[in-house]
């Protein structure tokens, strides 16, 4: 079982920004506590780096990716750190080139079809689709998805996914698992508010798995 097939048993993904490595550890007990040992730490803090490595070396039974990762030094970084996986909002040939060759599980973002067909040529099992709900919600990711089920490609929504519309997006058949902010939000982070993270990540696992 690939690394992405191991993200779709949970259906849910929490997005994490984390601007303290200090936090790093705390955040991944919350989660495994809760049943969800699965976190996207994106590149959008200096700390990213740092908080995988952490996590990896201290926590090897989560499952740890690098989100928000625009070029190839930071897919190299990402991997170094001991990231199992990795995402971006967009799609760059050359990060999937180079992604491919350290032995990266890379999901770059797509937004349309002209994106997919690269992401496919370039060999991708899963695609990021972003910004979800503003690019047109589960009915425009299904018309997205249509032509290019035979391919096996599969889909990880992300952006204005929440506990509330999570089931639109997971009901799809293309959807492997849906990308989480609101369950470890900055602000809980920060103010360590590790029970109500764990709390949000319980009732998520337990919302996608009564679908």
């Amino acid at each position: 079982m690939d690394i992405f097939e191991k993200l779709a048993n949970f259906c849910v993904v929490p997005v994490i920004a984390l601007e303290r490595e200090q936090d790093a550890l705390p955040l991944a007990d919350s989660l495994i506590e809760a049943g969800l040992p699965v976190a996207e730490i994106t590149f959008r803090t200096k700390a990213a780096a740092k908080a995988i490595e952490q996590i990896a070396h201290h926590r090897p039974d989560m499952l740890i990716g690098a989100g928000t990762v625009l070029d190839e030094e930071q897919a190299k970084i990402a991997k170094d750190c001991g990231a199992m996986f990795a995402l971006s909002p967009g799609i760059d040939a050359s990060v999937l080139k180079v992604a491919a060759e350290i032995t990266l599980p890379f999901a770059p973002g797509i937004m349309t079809p002209s994106e997919l067909q690269i992401a496919l040529r370039h060999g991708c099992k899963l695609v990021k689709f972003y910004p979800a709900v503003a690019s047109g919600g589960p009915a425009m990711l299904k018309n997205i998805a249509g032509p290019y089920l035979h391919t096996g490609i599969r889909f990880n929504p992300t952006g204005g996914i929440s506990l509330d519309n999570m089931a639109d997006w997971l009901s799809l058949e293309s959807v492997n698992a849906v990308g989480g902010t609101w369950i470890a939000k900055q602000d809980d982070i920060m103010a360590g508010k590790w029970d109500t993270i764990r709390q949000n990540a319980a009732e998520a696992l337990a919302k996608a798995r009564s679908l």
